[in-house]
């Protein structure tokens, strides 16, 4: 295990959360939740939009695709100005346009229409991310950032299953279109007093610095990091994982199962998502507790969350009865919350303070790269290979990713939270 350095120490003993920080992280998630609303109740609507729009398994994975692709692209460019435009004017414009954008997309006529606009959410959305993590990132000490960041997630957990849920029940009911319309209007509405809040909330001065490394020198840094790069790559196998389920799950289980969509989309989330958030909550409290033995404890904490996520996320394929699918989604839930808890709190270990959106960016670019696939395999290759047999090979690479987390950390994480500490503090 890696020794803390001093500083660390001082950070540990100097952990207080206050009024101001606490109702920062309530209206951040509050606009966190409407993301995940409005991103996810597609994935909920597929069999009303193969019916209604003509729509074939292919482009359908290309629904998911898109957004995340194009999501992925942007988050690089939405950290770079996060870290020198204020943040809190890049939240609220992001939230305002993607919610337009969702009213638009109940006005789609075809395949085409609709991939367009989901190009143009990935657009708006990817604006959002790094602004929210840096910023809740920048109101807490290091002992207390693992768990702001998780309470922050779990509005990707109750907005996914919010989303879902009521996007298959609208479908049902034949008013997919109302339901986007709705939660656009929705998103607007919150944006008011969202904007007044964020107007007086005081950005950290490292953001305020009036010299900025240019973005080449700032990759150079972050890439530099082989405990960053490592996150790098072990960041898209873990989401092309949790996209694989989020965006096909809903439509395995009511094709194996014969359920209603709306039922579904039920069974796809409630047990999965609860699971995560549990896991979410429990993990960001179990690396601060650890936090204060080792810098290293959330990169250990990820290692962790990788190994037990693989045979859970097998079963989830293989399980016979809707009971004991239910009961591996849980499991897969619980253990991949820890990861989603703590990725971008450890990425912060080893970064500088002022490249936190950045950081964050450049982790979403090659997540949200690799995870793209994972809708688009499942389109593709759902009448041979099927989800139950994508979800076992995924399974293994998670094996994979998790061993090689581990060597890194072991071998580099000390010398890569050294320098990070050293260029905060120059």
């Amino acid at each position: 295990m890696t020794t803390s350095p001093s500083g660390h120490d001082v950070a540990v003993r100097s952990a207080r959360a206050t009024g101001a920080t606490m109702l920062l992280l309530a209206f951040m998630w509050g606009a966190y939740f409407l993301n995940y609303c409005d991103r996810q109740a597609v994935f909920a609507m597929f069999p009303a939009l193969e019916a209604d729009l003509r729509m074939s398994d292919r482009e359908l994975g290309y629904v998911g695709a898109v957004f995340l692709w194009v999501y992925a692209l942007g988050c690089p460019v939405a950290g770079v100005l996060g870290d020198r435009i204020p943040k809190r004017l890049l939240a609220v414009g992001s939230l305002v346009v993607w919610s337009l954008v969702t009213c638009a997309t109940g006005q789609a006529r075809s395949g085409t229409d609709m991939l367009v606009l989901r190009g143009a959410m990935g657009i708006s959305e990817s604006l959002f991310m790094p602004t929210a993590i840096a910023l809740t990132a920048d109101a807490h000490p290091p002992a207390l950032r693992s768990r702001a960041i998780a309470i922050l997630t779990t509005a990707q957990i109750a907005g996914t299953v919010a989303g879902s849920v009521f996007g298959g029940r609208m479908a049902d009911a034949g008013r997919w279109r109302d339901a986007f319309f709705m939660l656009g209007i929705l998103g607007v509405a919150y944006a008011v007093p969202y904007f007044f809040f964020l107007r007086h909330v005081r950005e950290s001065r490292a953001e305020a610095l009036p010299e900025r490394p240019s973005l080449s020198s700032a990759v150079r840094s972050l890439l530099g990091a082989r405990s960053f790069l490592v996150l790098c790559a072990v960041f898209p196998c873990f989401v092309f994982g949790l996209w694989l389920i989020y965006g096909w799950l809903p439509t395995f289980l009511h094709d194996k199962f014969a359920l209603s969509q709306g039922d579904a989309a039920w069974n796809a989330t409630v047990y999965l998502q609860s699971a995560t958030a549990i896991g979410l909550l429990g993990g960001g409290f179990l690396s601060d507790w650890l936090y204060r033995r080792t810098a290293a404890a959330r990169q250990w904490v990820l290692v962790a969350s990788l190994a037990c996520s693989a045979p859970s996320l097998y079963l989830i394929g293989a399980a016979d009865s809707l009971a004991a699918t239910g009961l591996a989604a849980a499991a897969f839930g619980l253990s991949s919350g820890l990861f989603m808890g703590n990725i971008f709190a450890a990425g912060f270990e080893v970064v500088p303070a002022g490249l936190r959106a950045t950081a964050v960016g450049i982790l979403n670019l090659f997540g949200g790269t690799v995870s793209g696939f994972a809708t688009l395999f499942g389109g593709m290759w759902k009448q041979t290979l099927g989800i139950d047999g994508l979800l076992a090979a995924t399974a293994l690479a998670f094996l994979a990713a998790a061993a090689l987390l581990a060597m890194v950390t072991h071998a580099h994480f000390a010398t890569d939270h050294a320098r990070a500490t050293a260029e905060a503090i120059a």
